[in-house]
């Protein structure tokens, strides 16, 4: 489990291709800090799990079936990344209960900077917007955020300097696509309301 507080701005240094998956070294000297074989790093918000380390870098095997789901399948060499370990028991949730298992992508609609933050409109992919709530938390490429406004194809949220200077976020451009993971507790409660609700009667 994760909290959606990045540790470190990281860096992709080679991307092999697999055929049916491929192969990242990225470098994040922090994260890699007393890393292991098996353990779990998220990178733009995908958990991932470390083959090796060394000399502060890691690399990770991701499938076709993530390539596919989640932004992941667009990096290259030079690409910047955020990375994140899991949270140990214990340790304050900074942000909110992130699992690290990508909804869809989404893709910066419009930048709106203000003197000291700035409004960033994401769209927002077909069956998502259901789970998405003004004030309710979502990640985006790793980062907790506090959605601002909720509309059924976008919602917009307010990015600090700190934000801006520490991830990805602030790098971003219009067109550009972002990994969403909404709020799992919304999911589960659906699906409990779904499975009590009373059949239709013919």
């Amino acid at each position: 489990m994760f909290t959606g507080i990045v540790e470190e701005l990281g860096e992709v240094t080679a991307v092999e291709n697999l055929g049916d998956s491929s192969r990242f070294r990225l470098r994040g000297p922090l994260v890699t800090e007393g890393a292991r074989h098996g353990d779990s790093i998220a990178v733009n918000g995908v958990c991932l799990t470390v083959v090796e380390t060394g000399d502060g870098e890691f690399t990770a095997d991701v499938m076709a079936e993530t390539l596919k789901r989640s932004s992941l399948g667009s990096l290259t060499t030079g690409s910047r990344v955020n990375l994140e370990r899991p949270t140990a028991v214990g340790d304050r949730l900074g942000g909110h209960i992130v699992q690290g298992h990508v909804d869809g992508t989404g893709a910066i609609a419009e930048r709106t900077p203000s003197e000291h933050w700035e409004i960033v409109r994401i769209s927002l992919p077909a069956g998502l917007s259901r789970y998405v709530v003004e004030k309710g938390s979502i990640t985006v490429d790793g980062v907790s955020l506090t959605v601002v406004d909720a509309g059924p194809d976008h919602f917009t949220v307010s990015l600090i300097p700190t934000t801006l200077a520490l991830t990805t976020l602030g790098l971003k451009e219009s067109g550009d696509l972002v990994n969403l993971e909404v709020d799992i507790i919304a999911k589960y409660v659906e699906r409990l309301l779904g499975d009590r609700a009373p059949e239709a009667t013919p």
